[in-house]
C-alpha cells in the first residue's frame, strides 16, 4: 500500500514539474479599443545605448545578479535610477513600471512587484 502511495506522489510531483511553463515576460495591456505592450522600444534602445556611449565614465554599481526577463528581481539587488537627462528623453511609462540600472543592464520592470519586463543588457559599458 505505502509502494503504491510512494508512487502516486512521485507521479504528481513530476506531473506539477512539467506542466510549469516558463513564460516571456512580455507584458500586454488590453480593453475593447487599444493595446499596449510594454518594453523597451527600438528608439528607446537606441537612445540609451548612445547616451551611456557618450556618458561612458558612469560606471554602475558592480553586481552578480542576472536580470532575467519574466522573474523579480531579487530584493537588496543594488539599482540606480536612470540619470534624469536620459529618462526625459525616453517614452513615457506608466506610474506602475521604472527604468532602472542594475549593473552594466538598463531595466524596465514593474516597481511593486519588481517582475522584469524587459532588459537591454550591457547597455551601460
Amino acid at each position: 500500500m505505502h509502494r503504491y502511495l510512494l508512487w502516486l506522489l512521485l507521479a504528481m510531483m513530476v506531473g506539477g514539474c512539467a506542466a510549469y511553463t516558463a513564460t516571456s515576460g512580455k507584458v500586454v495591456l488590453k480593453d475593447d479599443s487599444k493595446t499596449a505592450e510594454i518594453r523597451l522600444s527600438p528608439s528607446d534602445r537606441r537612445v540609451v545605448e548612445e547616451y551611456y556611449r557618450t556618458h561612458a565614465g558612469q560606471k554602475g554599481a558592480t553586481t552578480k545578479v542576472q536580470a532575467v526577463i519574466g522573474r523579480a528581481l531579487p530584493a537588496g539587488t543594488k539599482t540606480e535610477p536612470l540619470p534624469r537627462e536620459l529618462e526625459q528623453k525616453l517614452s513615457p511609462l506608466s506610474s506602475s513600471h521604472v527604468r532602472l540600472r542594475v549593473g552594466q543592464d538598463v531595466v524596465l520592470m514593474d516597481g511593486k512587484t519588481r517582475v522584469i519586463v524587459d532588459v537591454l543588457y550591457g547597455a551601460a559599458n
